[in-house]
């Protein structure tokens, strides 16, 4: 994979890439006036035939950068499937196909499918056999049209994954390995995602043909962590990781304690205050580790007390704050617990509790990183307005997973087809061997329990329970 290419602010117009004149005048009866930053980085890349990876964020003009790429290879004369795209929800596919056939309006006849769950197999089985040229779909339903031979790709010349992170998050990771099985290989396949976890680079390493990389920097600094020191009593410790909570009301936290008892007097006091928090440390059972870890990712966990032995290898998007509960005598593994924060192009925030025993920690952690320490007083600390902090996410637990051949598609169909909710309302899915998690908006949790009690998932009864706060 080569180096990315890191991507500033440029307004070129669409005239300086090999578009036909149709097309150009098309792009400027849509309004496409001037390219966005991610379009004029991956668009001659992308029209050259590279396979590419772009990590840019939603609403960066992202879905023309891809559309445009994949109709300058089409052949109208063949009524095969050329293009298809793979998209996490059905909310998106639609948008991505609305604008894609918006996009491919300069050519006749070019017919554009949207293949999602929650709209009946045999009417979408009934499109194809009339022929397509471009499918837009979620991976559930394109793997279950390929299972019925019902959608050929071996005419395909482009894969597009848009919004890959998500995708990998809602567990479809062997939906797309399925369906770029079904790809000839000679085809090119273009990867956008808005985060670039270890997933993506093991999707790329499988599937895709040395690809470019393009970065589009974000117009702010990017991984700005901001650390902040408190002076604290031994006896006040514990009730300053609330006051830093209720000020700064950060969705995501870890608190690093240096001994698993700490992590537990934490939690008690926490979770006796109304936050949602659970430990993270050496004596969990397999189960309840996973089950931590699996709440904490999807946000249905505001805080994670852990123990730098027991967080080693967690990677997790989206942390918006660290706390130091304890400072740690060694500064490398200070800076490595503040890492985890400000990651991609976020403002992390870094808050360090230390007594005055630990002020030679705190020295030598001020020499290695070459910044002297910010120190701020506990009284600046007042509840921000907003009630008590709750996690947004809330999880579902379902009993049965691969064992019982439940896809992430099976869940994300059921509660987005018969149950009604949006794909906006569904967090993270992960499908265990036994047990399968999915986070929902707190907001419609009890709902979504009983209409999936009610309903069925992959044609069947399953019970479904609310994990624990």
């Amino acid at each position: 994979m080569t180096e990315p290419h890191h991507i500033h602010e440029t307004r070129d117009g669409f005239s300086s890439l090999p578009l036909s004149s149709s097309q150009l005048a098309n792009l400027t009866q849509l309004g496409y006036l001037a390219m966005t930053p991610v379009q004029s980085a991956s668009l001659p890349i992308a029209l050259a035939g590279h396979d590419l990876i772009v990590q840019a964020k939603t609403g960066s003009g992202k879905t023309a950068a891809f559309a445009l790429a994949l109709l300058a290879t089409l052949d109208q004369s063949t009524n095969a499937v050329q293009a298809l795209v793979l998209c996490p929800t059905r909310e998106l596919a639609d948008q991505v196909a609305t604008e894609v056939r918006r996009l491919a309006r300069s050519e006749d006849n070019i017919k554009t499918l949207l293949l999602c769950g929650g709209a009946p197999m045999h009417t979408q089985r009934a499109s194809l056999e009339h022929g397509a040229h471009i499918v837009v779909g979620t991976p559930g339903r394109i793997i279950d049209h390929l299972t019925r031979n019902t959608l050929q790709l071996a005419a395909l010349k482009t894969l597009v994954l848009d919004e890959a992170d998500r995708m990998l998050d809602m567990g479809f990771h062997d939906d797309i390995a399925a369906i770029a099985k079904h790809c000839p290989k000679q085809r090119q396949t273009l990867l956008f995602s808005a985060t670039y976890p270890d997933g993506i680079a093991e999707l790329s390493q499988k599937f895709m043909r040395t690809p470019k990389t393009v970065k589009v920097d974000a117009q702010h600094a990017a991984g700005k962590i901001a650390q902040r020191f408190y002076e604290v009593r031994d006896d006040e410790r514990l009730h300053a990781v609330s006051l830093l909570l209720a000020h700064f009301r950060p969705v995501s936290t870890i608190a690093f304690c240096n001994t698993r008892q700490q992590c537990r007097d934490l939690v008690d006091v926490l979770v006796a205050q109304g936050f949602s928090a659970s430990a993270l440390h050496g004596e969990l059972e397999q189960r309840d580790r996973d089950q931590v870890l699996i709440r904490f990712a999807n946000r249905s966990c505001s805080v994670l007390v852990a123990t730098d032995v027991a967080a080693r290898g967690l990677d997790i998007a989206q942390l918006e704050a660290v706390i130091n509960v304890d400072i740690t005598p060694d500064p490398q593994v200070h800076i490595h617990r503040i890492g985890r924060t400000g990651r991609v192009d976020a403002q992390g925030l870094a808050l360090s509790l230390a007594s005055l025993d630990e002020m030679g920690s705190v020295g030598k952690i001020e020499q290695v990183q070459g910044v002297e320490t910010e120190w701020h007083p506990l009284s600046e600390l007042t509840p921000a307005p907003g009630g008590r902090l709750q996690a947004p996410m809330v999880t579902l637990h379902i009993m049965g997973g691969r064992k019982e051949k439940i896809r992430p598609g099976d869940v994300l169909g059921a509660l987005t087809g018969d149950a009604g909710f949006s794909g906006s309302q569904i967090g993270k899915i992960a499908v265990n061997e036994f047990s399968t998690y999915v986070a929902v908006d707190r907001q419609i949790a009890d709902q979504a329990v009983k209409r999936l009690a009610a309903g069925k998932v992959k044609g069947k009864k399953v019970k479904v329970r609310l994990l624990e706060e």
